[in-house]
């Protein structure tokens, strides 16, 4: 799997980043970069969830990626 992270400003100044494929992982901060690290760490709290119920027939690959 490779998810891509979705950032954008809100009016306040606050950032938002999102992985609209993983559904739930969404994160503000105050900087690009502390949103960035806050929607990692959830992502990574949702896949592991996924990677207890990996099975032989249903193997995972991730990685993630964020455009600047």
């Amino acid at each position: 799997m490779k998810f891509q992270i979705e950032l954008d400003r809100e009016e306040d100044g606050r950032w938002i980043a999102e992985i609209t494929s993983l559904p739930g992982v969404l994160a503000y901060g105050k900087s690009k970069q502390e949103a960035v690290a806050k929607v990692k760490a959830l992502a990574l709290s949702v896949l592991a969830d996924e990677i207890e119920k990996e099975t032989k027939d249903r193997p995972l690959d991730i990685s993630i990626a964020c455009c600047p």
